[in-house]
Protein backbone atom coordinates (compact mmCIF):
# COMPACT_ATOMS: atom_id res chain seq x y z
CA UNK A 1 0.00 0.00 0.00
CA UNK A 2 2.80 2.36 0.79
CA UNK A 3 5.77 1.21 -1.34
CA UNK A 4 5.15 3.24 -4.05
CA UNK A 5 4.86 6.33 -2.01
CA UNK A 6 7.43 9.19 -2.03
CA UNK A 7 6.54 11.13 1.16
CA UNK A 8 6.89 9.76 4.44
CA UNK A 9 4.04 11.78 5.89
CA UNK A 10 1.52 10.24 3.78
CA UNK A 11 2.93 6.87 4.61
CA UNK A 12 2.91 7.42 8.22
CA UNK A 13 -0.75 8.79 7.83
CA UNK A 14 -2.02 5.00 6.43
CA UNK A 15 -0.04 3.50 8.68
CA UNK A 16 -1.98 5.61 11.30
CA UNK A 17 -5.19 4.78 9.77
CA UNK A 18 -4.78 1.18 9.94
CA UNK A 19 -3.49 1.20 13.70
CA UNK A 20 -6.72 2.83 14.21
CA UNK A 21 -9.23 0.58 12.12
CA UNK A 22 -7.35 -2.28 13.84
CA UNK A 23 -7.66 -0.75 17.57
CA UNK A 24 -11.58 -0.16 17.15
CA UNK A 25 -11.75 -3.60 15.82
CA UNK A 26 -10.05 -4.90 18.80
CA UNK A 27 -12.16 -2.45 21.41
CA UNK A 28 -15.20 -3.90 19.78
CA UNK A 29 -14.06 -7.59 19.85
CA UNK A 30 -13.33 -7.06 23.67
CA UNK A 31 -16.15 -5.35 24.27
CA UNK A 32 -18.80 -7.93 22.99
CA UNK A 33 -16.49 -11.10 23.91
CA UNK A 34 -16.91 -9.34 27.62
CA UNK A 35 -20.93 -8.93 27.58
CA UNK A 36 -21.04 -12.53 26.02
CA UNK A 37 -18.59 -13.75 29.45
CA UNK A 38 -21.51 -11.38 31.22
CA UNK A 39 -24.52 -13.30 29.81
CA UNK A 40 -23.02 -16.26 30.25
CA UNK A 41 -22.37 -16.00 33.67
CA UNK A 42 -25.43 -14.27 34.74
CA UNK A 43 -28.11 -15.74 32.51
CA UNK A 44 -26.78 -19.22 33.03
CA UNK A 45 -26.27 -19.78 29.45
CA UNK A 46 -25.06 -22.92 27.92
CA UNK A 47 -23.84 -21.69 24.66
CA UNK A 48 -21.68 -19.08 23.72
CA UNK A 49 -22.73 -18.52 20.36
CA UNK A 50 -25.88 -17.66 21.55
CA UNK A 51 -24.11 -15.55 24.60
CA UNK A 52 -22.49 -13.48 21.74
CA UNK A 53 -25.69 -13.12 20.10
CA UNK A 54 -27.09 -11.61 22.81
CA UNK A 55 -24.37 -9.56 24.16
CA UNK A 56 -24.28 -7.52 20.44
CA UNK A 57 -28.23 -7.11 20.47
CA UNK A 58 -27.33 -5.52 24.29
CA UNK A 59 -24.64 -3.61 23.28
CA UNK A 60 -26.86 -2.27 20.27
CA UNK A 61 -28.96 -1.31 22.43
CA UNK A 62 -27.45 0.26 25.06
CA UNK A 63 -24.43 1.43 22.93
CA UNK A 64 -23.70 4.48 24.43
CA UNK A 65 -23.15 3.26 28.37
CA UNK A 66 -21.24 0.72 26.85
CA UNK A 67 -18.92 2.18 25.23
CA UNK A 68 -18.30 4.91 27.78
CA UNK A 69 -18.14 2.10 30.59
CA UNK A 70 -15.46 0.53 28.32
CA UNK A 71 -13.07 3.76 27.92
CA UNK A 72 -13.53 4.51 31.18
CA UNK A 73 -12.18 0.55 32.20
CA UNK A 74 -9.37 1.59 29.47
CA UNK A 75 -8.26 4.52 31.08
CA UNK A 76 -8.07 2.86 34.48
CA UNK A 77 -5.88 0.41 32.47
CA UNK A 78 -3.53 3.30 30.99
CA UNK A 79 -3.48 4.80 34.55
CA UNK A 80 -2.07 1.77 36.29
CA UNK A 81 0.33 1.14 33.36
CA UNK A 82 1.47 4.58 33.79
CA UNK A 83 1.92 4.47 37.56
CA UNK A 84 4.28 1.25 36.96
CA UNK A 85 6.17 2.65 34.37
CA UNK A 86 6.93 5.48 36.55
CA UNK A 87 7.44 3.95 39.75
CA UNK A 88 9.10 0.71 38.64
CA UNK A 89 12.83 -0.03 39.43
CA UNK A 90 15.26 0.01 36.82
CA UNK A 91 16.90 -3.43 35.75
CA UNK A 92 19.86 -4.42 37.96
CA UNK A 93 20.55 -3.78 41.60
CA UNK A 94 20.64 -6.22 44.73
CA UNK A 95 20.06 -6.36 48.77
CA UNK A 96 16.69 -4.27 49.03
CA UNK A 97 16.74 -2.74 45.12
CA UNK A 98 16.23 -6.00 44.00
CA UNK A 99 13.24 -6.77 46.48
CA UNK A 100 12.05 -3.61 46.45
CA UNK A 101 11.71 -4.22 42.35
CA UNK A 102 10.13 -7.69 42.80
CA UNK A 103 7.44 -6.03 45.42
CA UNK A 104 6.68 -3.47 42.85
CA UNK A 105 6.19 -6.40 40.19
CA UNK A 106 3.70 -8.23 42.14
CA UNK A 107 1.97 -4.79 43.47
CA UNK A 108 1.70 -4.61 39.56
CA UNK A 109 0.26 -7.90 38.57
CA UNK A 110 -2.27 -7.34 41.51
CA UNK A 111 -3.68 -4.01 40.40
CA UNK A 112 -3.81 -5.31 36.58
CA UNK A 113 -5.37 -8.29 38.01
CA UNK A 114 -8.17 -5.62 40.03
CA UNK A 115 -8.53 -3.91 37.09
CA UNK A 116 -9.67 -6.80 34.78
CA UNK A 117 -12.25 -7.66 37.52
CA UNK A 118 -13.27 -4.46 37.88
CA UNK A 119 -14.02 -4.32 33.94
CA UNK A 120 -15.69 -7.60 34.34
CA UNK A 121 -17.48 -6.36 37.58
CA UNK A 122 -18.50 -2.67 36.06
CA UNK A 123 -19.73 -4.59 33.06
CA UNK A 124 -22.05 -6.76 35.24
CA UNK A 125 -23.52 -4.04 37.46
CA UNK A 126 -24.27 -2.49 33.59
CA UNK A 127 -26.07 -5.48 32.19
CA UNK A 128 -28.01 -6.54 35.60
CA UNK A 129 -28.83 -2.84 35.79
CA UNK A 130 -30.33 -2.21 32.43
CA UNK A 131 -31.68 -5.85 31.47
CA UNK A 132 -31.61 -8.12 34.11
CA UNK A 133 -33.59 -8.70 37.47
CA UNK A 134 -33.94 -10.36 40.39
CA UNK A 135 -36.82 -12.85 38.55
CA UNK A 136 -34.96 -12.98 35.66
CA UNK A 137 -31.56 -14.35 36.27
CA UNK A 138 -32.60 -16.11 39.72
CA UNK A 139 -32.90 -19.87 39.74
CA UNK A 140 -36.10 -20.78 41.62
CA UNK A 141 -35.04 -21.57 45.18
CA UNK A 142 -34.84 -25.00 45.73
CA UNK A 143 -37.13 -26.65 48.41
CA UNK A 144 -36.45 -30.08 49.95
CA UNK A 145 -39.11 -32.33 49.54
CA UNK A 146 -40.96 -33.29 53.09
CA UNK A 147 -39.49 -36.77 54.39
CA UNK A 148 -42.12 -39.62 54.76
CA UNK A 149 -40.77 -39.83 58.39
CA UNK A 150 -41.95 -36.00 59.02
CA UNK A 151 -45.51 -37.35 59.31
CA UNK A 152 -44.68 -39.79 61.52
CA UNK A 153 -43.63 -37.19 64.36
Amino acid sequence: MIHEVSVERTAFLARAALYVVFGVLLAACSVIFDYAKVRAVVEDRRSMLGAINAAIGFISRHYAAAVTLFLFDVLLFVVVVAAYAWIAPGAGGAGATLWLGFAIGQLYIVARLAVKLAFWSSETALFQSRLAHAGYVARPAEVWPESPAADMM
